[in-house]
């Protein structure tokens, strides 16, 4: 079991309640730092802010200040909606309650953390005296993961509520499997191809190469990193026989001509499907790309942000690659981050995700969890371009012993 201490690999935890309940407060007590606004004015905390935090005897953290739930008028509806949405992507929440409020906001929360399967924790706060019990129906604090009452001004209380979140967290939020490891064994060689391009950063590597080699060093194993043109020359004179070779997914055709196939081929992004999307769901939904007809609308998920570039990835190649291969008329929409959709996902016929390097897998799983619902097909930026490229059997062969329900998918 490796432990990826990168920022998509924290766990996260929402603070949420109605305003002026305490929030930013308790945020500062946790954090022991200023580090979130505190004012008697309610509504001062806007839109969901995040907050990286260490929790002594566990790890690094990031706390999810939200606004308020109970919030008014129309800005005041969309900090709500905003905190709402927050949920999806939270590993554990912390209900606060003051002054033994509860009512339809606290409900509706409760109702969202099980809609997403988040355990929560009930906190008192202020002066609150009552016991949980008093003003909280009983099923509602059997559901909770724990319940307590906290003081700012009293750190044993503090403390307490820290050690309930250390023992709330989810194992999945902060231990992380290998991305290779249960493919390699001491001293294999796994080739990295890795294109500098306009897309690629200056001075740096991209995130999904750079998890890629520290995996790999971490399994005791040997990364060779090349760039394409070298590839060819590499194998010939040195007569190395790489275990597994990972391509950038936009170099597949490249890559497929250059590899032996009797050497396993994949790409840095059917990898990071494999480690933690719905991977399962991608070898079913990849295929329905034959099926795609006139006017379907195809959505385009991308989890981080970045400058577009005039040929980038999501927004051209791809686009250019599924008209080309379906000969089809097809509309195509892309979202960056894990904004709200501007459609309801049943308008899609096709949903591409990223390889989420930049998310947990709770938020990526949580991002499509609208889409397997509905039965709109999945699929992911690599096995997409395998596909239409027509190598997906060979990209996706490495990882498919390992997933017992992919035989019927190929």
């Amino acid at each position: 079991m490796i432990q990826n201490q990168s920022s998509a690999n924290k766990p996260h935890i929402g603070i949420y309640g109605r305003r002026n309940a305490g929030k930013s407060s308790l945020i500062n007590a946790i954090s022991g730092q200023q580090i979130a606004i505190v004012s008697e004015v309610p509504g001062t905390t806007t839109d969901p802010v995040k907050k990286n935090i260490e929790l002594t005897g566990f790890g690094p953290a990031i706390l999810v200040d939200t606004a308020g739930i109970d919030d008014e008028g129309e800005i005041g509806n969309k900090r709500t909606d905003k905190s709402m949405q927050s949920i999806a992507n939270v590993d554990l929440a912390l209900l606060l309650i003051a002054d033994t409020h509860w009512g339809q906001f606290e409900d509706l929360l409760v109702q969202e953390f099980k809609r997403y399967d988040i355990p929560f924790i009930l906190v008192r706060s202020k002066q609150d005296t009552q016991e949980a019990s008093d003003f909280i129906s009983p099923e509602i604090i059997k559901k909770a993961a724990a319940h307590c009452s906290v003081s700012i001004h009293k750190s044993s209380s503090i403390e307490n509520l820290i050690s309930l979140i250390k023992k709330a967290i989810p194992e999945s939020a902060y231990k992380h499997q290998s991305l290779l490891g249960d493919m390699l064994s001491y001293g294999d060689i796994v080739l990295l191809i890795t294109p500098i391009d306009a897309e690629a950063p200056a001075g740096r590597l991209i995130m999904p190469q750079v998890q890629m080699i520290r995996d790999i060093l971490d399994n005791e194993c040997v990364a060779i990193v090349l760039k394409e043109r070298e590839v060819d020359s590499f194998l010939k004179n040195t007569g190395i026989k790489p275990k597994l070779v990972i391509t950038d997914s936009q170099l597949f055709l490249k890559a497929d001509a250059s590899i032996p196939k009797d050497i396993p081929l994949t790409s840095f992004s059917i990898v990071l499907a494999r480690h933690k999307g719905e991977f399962a769901k991608y070898l079913e939904g990849t295929p329905r790309i034959s099926a795609l007809k006139d006017g379907d609308r195809i959505l385009l998920l991308e989890s981080c942000t970045h400058h577009v570039s005039c040929d980038d990835i999501g927004r051209v190649k791809i686009p250019r690659w599924l008209s080309a291969f379906t000969g089809k008329r097809l509309e195509y929409d892309v979202v960056s981050g894990l904004s709200n959709l501007n459609r309801p996902i049943e308008d899609y016929s096709l949903v591409i995700q990223c390889g989420g390097c930049t998310i947990t897998s709770k938020q990526l799983k949580s991002r499509l969890r609208d889409a397997i619902d509905a039965e709109v097909p999945v699929t992911n930026y690599g096995m997409a371009i395998a596909y239409v490229q027509g190598i997906y059997h060979r990209a996706v062969a490495p990882f498919t012993k390992h997933t017992p329900t992919s035989e019927s998918y190929l």
